[in-house]
């Protein structure tokens, strides 16, 4: 394993984001606190609690979850689309560093980067709302595990894109429809029973369930599923990596 050439790319990503990191602060704090404004307050004021949790303290997992995994997949995705766009990407396939380590490199920078705004996101919604977690192990493992996985799925999306206007098209057209509709902001049992089973199709639903059972104990899907749904995302996504450099699809082209 080249650790040197591991930690070069990690250096470079990590450097791009510690030069705006005012920005990566500020930026999820006035969005978090926006939607404690905007939804704390007013649906808030119309549903107190949910399982005996208040509406403001149940969202805070959702809110966290939807910006770690949009921040992931973006993260990761420009970490690899601008070296392909640049033409930089065959002066590091022809360096002597395996298609692991050049993973390793940029999904650990983009993990690193989502999963410092996830903190900053848990930090300003103490302010707002008495938080309790009663997982904490757990919590960093769906954490942990969540800025992994979808780090890997922005590194696809960042091969596959052609253009700018490809490399949002997967965040914005697929994920954040599903992160919305994953229980974000509501619990599934709150739904009618047609629309709880349609939802149970829905990926996302088992990574927040999991992710809000670390805080309160509360889950819409079974524990183990949900850590049985990411660990076979993230395998999942491996595999496609795995096939991508074995092929050189959209890469040696």
């Amino acid at each position: 394993m080249n650790w040197a050439a591991i930690a070069a790319i990690y250096r470079f990503e990590m450097a791009r984001f510690f030069r705006t990191l005012a920005q990566s602060f500020i930026s999820p704090v006035l969005s978090t606190s926006l939607y404690f404004v905007v939804f704390g307050t007013a649906i808030g004021s119309r549903i107190q609690e949910i399982e005996g949790v208040s509406y403001g303290a149940f969202i805070v997992p959702g809110l966290i979850m939807l910006s770690v995994v949009m921040l992931s997949i973006s993260n990761a995705s420009f970490g690899i689309y601008f070296p392909k766009f640049l033409g930089t990407v065959y002066e590091l396939l022809s360096a002597p560093v395996n298609f692991i380590e050049i993973v390793i490199g940029y999904v650990g920078a983009a993990a690193t980067k989502a999963l410092f705004v996830g903190l900053v996101i848990l930090v300003t919604a103490s302010f707002f709302v008495d938080l309790r977690i009663e997982h904490p192990f757990a919590m960093a493992a769906f954490l942990v595990l969540t800025c992994l996985s979808f780090s890997l799925l922005g590194f696809i999306v960042g091969i596959w894109a052609s253009n700018f206007e490809q490399m949002s098209l997967v965040p914005q057209l697929v994920v954040t429809p599903l992160i919305f509709l994953g229980g974000t902001f509501y619990s599934i049992s709150m739904l009618p029973p047609v629309w709880q089973t349609v939802t149970l199709f829905n990926p996302v639903v088992y990574l927040i369930s999991g992710f809000r059972w670390s805080f309160y104990g509360l889950a819409d899907v079974p524990v183990g599923l949900s850590l049985l749904a990411i660990a076979g995302f993230t395998g999942l996504c491996l595999a496609v990596i795995w096939w991508i450099f074995r092929t050189g699809w959209r890469i040696r082209s």
